[in-house]
């Protein structure tokens, strides 16, 4: 049996994109997987494993506060012993921590874990003095005591050799994919608006974005743009901009379905999977041309500058004035990356820890 660590998930507080990931990967080895799994479930998410048999831990002290969350981690690493044995009870042979830290450090067992990126080395700036210690030291640790480290792109494989020394043999790509019976085309017709679904965080580069949209808005003052992810609550947003918050995901494929296109000025991602998700369901594009997004959006995306307002304007009325070659692109290049095709190779890496 392969045991999924969720442990140190907290919805709405883990990343959108690491948390759809690792909810996306449980539904679809319920659906396609080849063996037998149980999801290790924290207290505050006991009904994550949706797709495959779950078990709350009890023994690890989750919480939905930042310090609550910091002693929990503290705890865990420093007696694992309990929680451990938990984990590994009825039969769990092997383990993967796709939540990007190997909390517990259980090492009885094989394990893999997915490392994402390493966005603290290249941009240290956005992050407190304690954070980047705590990065340093987990991220380095956990590529260590990994049997196999999983990552989501070529360019964040370089990063983790990089930055962590983690040997190329060590390192499977698995880019992610979406599951096309639920982000796919609607009926309903384009609305005039722009979405960018993310949290607001500093690399997300939200400030820059806001000066673009209000230099293309000045020429189609019909156009609005809509937020979706934590942070936005509390600020005081620009004309013609609005926040829906944490959304459920049938409300982001709506939003996708009737958004004129999406816009993702991002500073740096591991993987990028909004772009995919528009993609797939017939909306054109806007990125940043840099990290992992031209590998991951290829030719189907309009590229632009994330350090420049005016160069990320000027990509929006691109796109804007003629959206059909995109939209027809992005439906091929969507239908390269599917959840299915991303749960198998996690499934394959299980069976290379079953073996080794």
């Amino acid at each position: 049996m392969i045991g999924i660590s969720l442990l140190t998930l907290v919805p709405g507080a883990s990343g959108a994109g690491i948390e759809r990931y690792a909810r996306d990967l449980c539904r679809g080895l319920g659906h396609c997987g080849s063996r037998a799994y149980v999801a290790l479930l924290p207290t505050v998410a006991p009904g994550a494993a949706d797709g495959i048999p779950g078990r709350v831990i009890g023994g690890y002290p989750a919480s939905r506060s930042l310090t609550g969350r910091a002693v929990a981690m503290a705890f865990a690493v420093a007696r694992p012993g309990r929680v451990a044995r938990e984990m590994l009870a009825g039969g769990v042979k092997a383990l993967h921590y796709p939540l990007t830290v190997m909390i517990p450090p259980v090492t009885r067992v094989p394990a893999a874990v997915t490392i994402a990126d390493v966005q603290h080395e290249e941009y240290p700036e956005f992050f407190s003095a304690p954070e980047r210690l705590y990065r340093r030291w987990m991220y380095a640790r956990t590529a260590k005591l990994a049997r196999v480290v999983i990552t989501l792109s070529r360019f964040s494989a370089s990063s983790l050799m990089r930055h962590l020394g983690v040997p190329a043999g060590k390192i499977r790509v698995i880019p992610l994919g979406v599951d096309p019976e639920r982000f796919r085309p609607g009926a309903a017709a384009r609305e005039p608006f722009l979405l960018y679904p993310a949290n607001f965080w500093p690399h997300k580069n939200h400030a820059r974005l806001f000066d673009a949209f209000a230099r293309v808005r000045a020429r189609r003052p019909e156009l609005r743009l809509v937020l979706t992810g934590a942070g936005h609550g509390g600020r005081t947003l620009p004309e013609g901009v609005a926040s829906r918050g944490l959304v459920s995901d049938d409300e982001l494929v709506r939003l996708y379905q009737t958004a004129s296109a999406t816009v993702f000025p991002s500073l740096w991602e591991g993987f990028g999977l909004p772009p995919v998700e528009a993609m797939a369901c017939d909306c054109p594009v806007v990125v940043s041309r840099g990290t992992s997004l031209p590998e991951v959006c290829d030719d189907a995306a309009r590229y632009v500058d994330p350090l420049s307002p005016g160069d990320i304007a000027s990509g929006i009325e691109d796109v804007l004035r003629n959206p059909a070659p995109l939209v027809e692109a992005g439906r091929r290049r969507a239908a390269q990356l599917t959840l299915e095709a991303c749960v198998r190779a996690h499934d394959l890496v299980y069976g290379e820890l079953l073996t080794s």
